[in-house]
């Protein structure tokens, strides 16, 4: 028998997995509150992103959510079939696919809003307000400082 290359304690202690593990609590907590209007978590996100936005093509948008370009793909095949997006050629060049928030993906938003202000505030519920701005502040910290991948 070998002996084990890496302690349980060391691989439990991970940042990577407790974030990881905290990402799908939070991710079910949304999912769950915005059931109601037919959007995942994810997918609001994306509809959030779009919102204002004007002609940005897969790659722009995914590295603004910090997505590579083919989970971001994947991710918008169900709201393309919904008809809540749409991939067109860009305005300036053809060529270029851009994606844009429709009529009922703009309407799926605003119905999913106050599901999402109710989900930011049983997390705020759960952590405590300052636990909460603890944990927004962090990532922010975290996002400012990884730069890209």
């Amino acid at each position: 028998m070998t002996q084990d290359p890496v302690p349980l304690e060391e691989t439990t202690g991970c940042a990577c997995l407790r974030l990881r593990k905290v990402t799908r609590r939070v991710t079910q907590l949304y999912d769950q509150a915005l059931a109601p209007a037919g959007l995942t978590g994810p997918q609001f996100s994306v509809l959030a992103h779009l919102r204002g936005a004007t002609d940005l093509s897969i790659g722009e948008l995914a590295e603004r959510m910090v997505m590579d370009p083919t989970t971001l793909t994947r991710a918008l095949r169900p709201l393309e079939r919904d008809g809540l997006v749409a991939v067109v050629p860009g305005e300036d060049d053809r060529r270029r696919r851009v994606i844009v928030l429709t009529a009922a993906g703009r309407a799926a938003f605003r119905r999913a809003v106050p599901l999402w202000r109710e989900a930011q505030r049983e997390l705020a519920r759960q952590l405590g307000r300052d636990g909460f701005r603890s944990l927004v502040s962090s990532l922010d910290f975290s996002l400012g400082r990884l730069g890209t991948a």
